[in-house]
């Protein structure tokens, strides 16, 4: 299973970001989405290093909603909630 991440963009340098999610920073490609227009604030799906896709603030929110859903019950599943 591939997971991507919802990352918003803090910072831009050609076509590497610096991007944000959960208090975490990391750089990103860019590459991939050169037909978009991007700029800081922006949020973007993230995948092994590369921003593979555009979103909106609706869209990673409700992702995140699910992700930490998934963990929430992986944690109750082995004992650890």
């Amino acid at each position: 299973m591939c997971l991507g991440i919802p990352m918003q963009i803090v910072e831009i340098d050609g076509f590497k970001a610096r991007c944000t999610a959960k208090g975490v920073e990391r750089d990103v490609s860019l590459f991939m989405l050169q037909h978009e227009t991007l700029a800081s604030g922006d949020y973007v799906m993230v995948h092994v290093g590369y921003a593979i896709q555009k979103m909106t603030q609706q869209e990673a929110n409700s992702t995140w909603e699910l992700l930490d859903e998934i963990l929430s019950l992986e944690d109750e599943a082995l004992g650890r909630a």
